[in-house]
């Protein structure tokens, strides 16, 4: 299956390519790259073969992908389903951190009540997450620190049955 982007790195700014060449580089169909060139990718003259410059070419790709991005207001968090930035049913969020520094924000979206996910930085969560109500997890207790020993260990029953069979040998 082929990306459904292409990269623009593969194009070398310094030199021409044809509309065959650049279907070839990015793995599309020649008709592909000509309604690129109706789209507006500037070619070299109205000569053909059609030449197109790599360093229009790049800019061109750089540009169509810039316009698609569509990124999130203080607040806000990306829903796939509605395929929205939306603010999270009741204002809600929670924080999950995966790293020291960064987190999701987690919330439910109000139109379709699916979950919503936004990876933040723990520096930025109040910028991020302006005017919601943002619930941090709290750590667990050690087991060391619980008033009751664990269910698994029977450290004390162990030493005792060692040391009566010690004293019976």
């Amino acid at each position: 299956m082929r990306k459904r982007h292409p990269n623009p790195r593969l194009a070398k700014i310094h030199r021409n390519y044809t509309v065959e060449e650049i279907a070839n580089l990015f793995g599309v169909h020649k008709n592909s790259v000509r309604n690129w060139v109706k789209g507006g990718l500037p070619i070299s003259d109205d000569r053909r073969p059609m030449l197109i410059l790599g360093r229009d070419l790049v800019a061109f790709l750089h540009a169509r992908r810039a316009k698609n991005k569509r990124p999130c207001q203080p607040g806000e968090i990306y829903c796939m389903r509605c395929r929205a930035a939306q603010r999270p049913a009741g204002d809600m969020a929670e924080y999950q951190p995966i790293t020291s520094t960064s987190g999701n924000l987690i919330g439910i979206c109000p139109c379709c009540e699916t979950m919503m996910y936004r990876r933040v930085n723990l520096a930025k969560l109040v910028q991020v997450g302006a005017n919601l109500d943002i619930t941090m997890p709290q750590a667990p207790p050690h087991i060391d620190e619980s008033p009751q020993p664990c269910v698994n260990s029977d450290l004390n029953q162990e030493a005792t049955d060692h040391d009566h069979t010690q004293r019976q040998q």
